[in-house]
């Protein structure tokens, strides 16, 4: 057991920044006597004294042999790891990373639909060709939710030479499919199971949270520190565990993707976010929970409002947890879609939400909320019911009855190749039956479309339009208008 109340990469920073010296190294501001005035006024000038570089006492990001190793060494013990990379190009850079490290160019990859952008570009990086799989997909509030085992089994039985498997664990909705049975099933075929754990970093540290990921036996899991705990933004960390994944391949990764100027500012913060879990993690997450289960019980009560929570009847496929303190508000029994709520809310009661979808406002409670902030929600929540209520809007949910068939067409070229391609911007209605070379996803239900390599369908197309009509909105393509879409030139 090592002595988590050590900070050793916090401790070497601040000694540095208060050491007596002519500094002639990067970076130019020189400890803050070059910034200038107007950020000096917002931030102060001691945050500058410690943004340093790799100074001897500082270790090397790339190759840490002191400091650097120390804090990603208790780390490693804090979050159930055998071995801990620190990121400060967030948790994208690890998931980018995690692909590499384990799939080359023309193998096959299992992953949902529902990844995160990072891992398509961990396609384009590696050349690997992904096997992708629906997540399960609730209709009646456009919410998808997990993969499930029966369809990972399915997918290694029709692609037993795939390198790996990836799965988001929980989803931006705080929603857990069976980890446990997806990494069973992916064991069997000696291959390792990738975690996008990017919202679950404090799944460790109280009972009443889904199962972490290494503890259900992932192979290997990316945390945003900085999402749900106490670590700056950009701030995340990669864990393996096991002997499946080569960490040399995770280290020569991350030296093509992170940059080689790290901020020291990130690292140590990630250092103290580390001591603070360990040392106070289980009493930090208790009132986390409190007052998340405050929000959620008083908001539930509202008339014309519902919260996402469990099923109530056990198996509903690709959710069998639920991160409590992600709370999602169904807003559509007010006449108003999560867009509109969530412009009131923001403009009229300071309360200001994660993301908005059309029927939802969805808000992370973490350990920096304060009962205030839950007495504002609330009160945001029950002025909204009473006074901004409408009773002309009714949620259409037949367009999302096919998700499954407009999204399950086979890749014509690899996302690498069709990335790469010599390509073309037309306008959207000359787009039918070419191939993709953007990312395309609509949210709702934030599931990818279209994606680099795919033949756009006329389907498709409408599907896309119908979704924009509705106030949704459409991501990842460079005209976020949908006039246009970057195709492979013929």
């Amino acid at each position: 057991m090592l002595n988590q109340n050590q900070t050793p990469l916090l401790d070497a920073l601040k000694a540095n920044a208060a050491r007596s010296h002519a500094p002639f190294y990067t970076p130019g501001h020189k400890q803050g006597e070059g910034i200038s005035q107007p950020l000096t006024d917002l931030l102060g000038k001691a945050v500058f004294r410690a943004d340093l570089t790799e100074l001897a006492d500082l270790d090397n990001l790339f190759a840490p042999q002191g400091v650097i190793q120390k804090a990603q060494q208790l780390a490693a013990e804090v979050f159930g790891a055998s071995q801990t990379w620190f990121l400060v190009n967030g948790s994208t850079c690890g998931i980018e990373a995690a692909i590499l490290a384990t799939c080359g160019s023309g193998d096959k990859i299992i992953l949902p639909r529902n990844v995160h952008s990072s891992a398509i570009a961990g396609l384009i990086f590696s050349g690997a060709i992904p096997i992708f799989l629906n997540p399960e997909y609730d209709p009646v509030l456009d919410i998808a939710h997990s993969i499930t085992p029966n369809a990972v089994e399915s997918a290694l039985q029709q692609h037993p030479d795939a390198k790996a498997v990836f799965t988001v664990y929980p989803t931006y909705y705080g929603v857990c499919g069976n980890l446990n049975a997806i990494a069973n099933i992916t064991h069997q075929y000696n291959i390792p199971l990738l975690v996008d754990e990017a919202h679950g970093a404090h799944f460790g540290f109280h009972p009443e949270f889904p199962t972490p990921a290494l503890a259900a036996d992932a192979d290997l899991t990316v945390q945003s520190i900085h999402k749900v705990l106490g670590a700056m933004t950009q701030a995340s960390m990669l864990h393996i565990q096991g002997n499946r994944i080569d960490g040399d391949r995770i280290s020569k990764a991350l030296q093509l993707l992170q940059s080689t100027s790290p901020s020291y500012l990130l690292l140590a913060s990630l250092d103290a976010a580390r001591q603070q879990m360990a040392l106070h993690g289980k009493i930090l997450m208790s009132r986390t929970l409190q007052l998340a289960d405050e929000a959620r019980t008083r908001i539930g009560q509202i008339p014309g409002l519902s919260v996402l929570e469990m099923p109530r009847l056990q198996g509903f496929p690709g959710f069998v947890a639920l991160d409590k303190t992600r709370l999602t508000v169904t807003v559509s029994g007010l006449g108003l879609t999560g867009f509109e709520a969530d412009e009131i809310l923001d403009e009229k009661f300071a309360v200001t939400a994660e993301f908005a979808s059309l029927q939802h406002l969805t808000f992370i409670i973490s350990l920096g909320n304060t009962p205030a902030d839950i007495e504002q929600l609330v009160q945001g929540f029950t002025t909204l019911a009473k006074e901004y209520r409408r009773t002309n809007f009714t949620v259409n949910n037949n367009i999302w009855q096919n998700l499954v068939s407009k999204v399950s067409h086979p890749l014509h070229f690899s996302p690498r190749k069709a990335f790469f391609a010599v390509g073309e911007t037309l306008p959207v209605a000359q787009t039918s039956e070419r191939i993709c070379a953007e990312i395309v996803c609509p949210y709702p239900p934030g599931i990818p479309v279209l994606m680099p390599g795919e033949v756009i369908t006329k389907p498709v197309l409408d599907y896309l339009q119908q979704i924009q009509a509705m106030g949704g909105l459409i991501s990842g393509c460079a005209d976020s208008s949908l006039r246009t879409l970057k195709v492979v030139k013929e």
